[in-house]
């Protein structure tokens, strides 16, 4: 737990795009894809990230094992936000240690709203990621690329990625979410009370909450019929005291069938 801790608050930073690609002993490569602009103005891209044979990196909640990654979006013009859509990850088992991320490649929509239309947009990154095989390395990509003013055709590798998300609530027929938090020696207990079919398999919980200086303990989970229950441990990485929000903690299930993104819960 500790390991874990000093990995949290060490790697609190940025993110990534193409055209300049920046990496690591060519174990990875970024780059962005173009994509398409919709209806709004807004534009539908990527960025593609490529391991050597191997090596994976990881999700936005990395687990134990893994390094967090961020995002910085600062150096782009003409961008007013950025969002991004993460494809459902794999599990990963190693040393009794688990992880959460994407083997070899990874194609990661990004949302893009300009602040005026019909001007250029400038897209420019900085990722901080880890990139692991049988040691993890934590690595800074840069990238960067102009936009075509053209709307551009679907990009099917970016729509597949979309598409691969994990499931809302009412796509999963989640019929409701309740936690309730207590104390622990340490900080604080959620337990979860998640009212969902089965994703199938042996199924994993996810909690999240929306402040990145608390560290959420991998959730052990069990099935009383239609209802998941998930227990996780949050403290804080400096020991200081917090409070947490209920509508802002996120869950998300990973089954064999498919994942379910479960945002917020009720009193219970």
């Amino acid at each position: 737990m500790i390991k874990r801790l000093i990995l949290t608050a060490l790697c609190l930073t940025g993110l990534a795009l193409p055209v300049i690609a920046q990496s690591f002993d060519r174990v990875v490569q970024a780059e962005v894809l173009p994509g398409w602009q919709e209806k709004d103005g807004s534009r539908i891209a990527a960025i593609r990230i490529t391991l050597n044979p191997g090596w994976k990196t990881y999700w936005r909640a990395p687990g134990d094992a893994g390094i967090p990654p961020s995002f910085d979006w600062t150096g782009s013009s003409n961008v007013q936000s950025v969002g991004v859509t993460w494809p459902t990850p794999e599990v990963f088992s190693q040393n009794g240690m688990r992880s959460i991320g994407y083997k070899e490649e990874l194609i990661l929509p990004v949302h893009i709203t300009p602040k005026k239309d019909g001007k250029q947009v400038r897209f420019k990154a900085v990722m901080d990621i880890g990139v692991c095989r049988d040691i993890c390395v934590p690595q800074r990509l840069k990238v960067s690329a102009k936009f075509p003013k053209d709307t551009g055709k679907r990009d099917p590798i970016i729509a597949a990625a979309i598409a691969s998300r994990p499931l809302t609530k009412s796509e999963a027929g989640v019929k409701k979410a309740s936690c309730r938090i207590s104390t622990s020696a340490d900080g604080l207990m959620v337990t979860a009370r998640l009212h969902l079919p089965s994703t199938g398999g042996d199924e994993i919980a996810v909690i999240e909450t929306d402040n990145p200086l608390v560290w959420v303990s991998e959730a052990k989970t069990h099935r009383e019929g239609g209802v998941l229950v998930a227990k996780s441990e949050l403290m804080h990485v400096n020991g200081d005291s917090f409070m947490v929000n209920r509508s802002t903690l996120r869950f998300t299930v990973l089954g064999k069938r498919h994942a379910v993104d479960i945002q917020g819960c009720s009193a219970g």
